[in-house]
């Protein structure tokens, strides 16, 4: 009998370490959702209504011998998997890949497709009617969505505001910073730094509303609507017994090299959910899930000796709009608007992720 893989979150990794595993084992993933969010577009969704169908892709054709469940993952343990809906599934395999929760629109909260595309409809109203618009967090969320806000809408007051010093803090060259604040003030964005809103906001982000922010630097903002553009936290509330004992205190999951978590052969974590200390991005997600593919198949085999994962230099590819940009790559420095256009902004690998879960688009869908 083959074993059994429980793949719990059908995000950027999920989908890559259960398609991965398809062919050696009896492949079970647990999604909430019912389609794969693409995230990463989900900033050119709110601008360009055409997009918001290509956030959503059917699971449909990702496994053609494993399945793919529908529902929350209540409580995970050592070998079970008990869900929203009563059900219990064992499992000689588990992969906790459930990544991270985001302030809407960056990610979605609502599980249909249906009611995110409504949401996403009623945001891209608001948006449309406000003259200004103030994003707050100058991270790559932050400076994505000011991008295409202004490729939408050429004539918006856009405003930036962040207590950082500095847009895009993190492990990168001053020269990348230099270079995304060069391609914000091209586009008219202004960008606030070091100051924070004395207090909240009296709308609920993304709904239009006017009104005049304080900041703590003495400053003040006019602005008809406004998002939260920072906030990550790790989806891991619902690790029980042993399980639980790997769960920092901010959500994160202690792994060993292996992907393993500590004092478990045959439960792996991968992405926003693991303590690695490298930026949470889709591509380490999928990194991380080769690597525990491979080991799930040698641990299969009776095999013992397993492949490790190793955190590569800081690397970073932002878009400004679908003919902007700017990025970091170790071996290459830093990269400008032409470069990482071509290799991102335009289609922002949506193919790629089509292709991964078996879409077939009509050619004159494709963009």
């Amino acid at each position: 009998m083959s074993s059994t893989v429980v793949v719990v979150g059908g995000g950027y990794g999920g989908t890559t370490v259960a398609k991965a595993l398809d062919d050696v084992a009896e492949v079970i993933l647990v999604e909430q959702k019912d389609s794969f969010v693409h995230n990463v577009a989900a900033l050119r969704g709110v601008v360009d209504p055409a997009w918001s169908e290509r956030l959503f892709l059917p699971y449909d054709g990702l496994l053609s011998r494993g399945r793919v469940v529908h529902a929350r993952a209540e409580r995970v343990e050592p070998g079970s998997v008990t869900l929203s809906t009563g059900e219990r599934i064992e499992a000689d395999f588990m992969v906790l890949a459930t990544g991270s929760t985001y302030p809407f629109p960056a990610k979605f909260d609502i599980d249909d497709a249906a009611g995110a595309k409504a949401r996403l409809a009623e945001t891209r109203t608001a948006l449309q009617a406000a003259d200004a618009v103030l994003l707050l967090g100058a991270g790559p969320v932050g400076v994505e969505f000011a991008g295409e806000i202004r490729a939408a809408w050429p004539d918006k007051k856009i405003t930036i505001v962040d207590p950082a010093s500095d847009v895009i803090v993190g492990d990168f060259p001053d020269e990348l910073r230099a270079e995304v604040r060069r391609q914000l003030e091209e586009l008219g964005v202004e960008i606030v730094l070091g100051a924070s809103l004395a207090e909240e906001p009296p709308a609920e982000p993304g709904r239009a509303k006017t009104f005049t922010a304080q900041l703590t630097n003495g400053a003040e903002v006019t602005t008809d609507i406004w998002f939260r553009c920072f906030g990550a936290a790790p989806a891991t509330d619902y690790l029980g017994g042993d399980l639980a004992a790997d769960r920092r205190s901010g959500g994160l999951v202690e792994v060993r090299d292996t992907l393993q978590l500590s004092g478990q052969e045959r439960v792996f974590a991968l992405g926003d959910v693991t303590s690695i200390p490298e930026a949470k991005k889709a591509k380490a997600a999928e990194d991380h899930a080769v690597v525990i593919a491979n080991n799930i198949r040698k641990l299969i085999a009776g095999e013992t000796e397993l492949e490790t994962y190793r955190v590569g230099g800081p690397m970073i590819a932002l878009s400004l709009g679908p003919n902007g940009g700017a990025g970091f790559i170790p071996e290459r420095g830093v990269l400008g608007a032409e470069m990482v256009s071509r290799a991102k902004s335009a289609d922002l690998r949506t193919t790629f992720y089509e292709e991964l879960l078996g879409v077939v688009r009509p050619a004159s869908d494709r963009g």
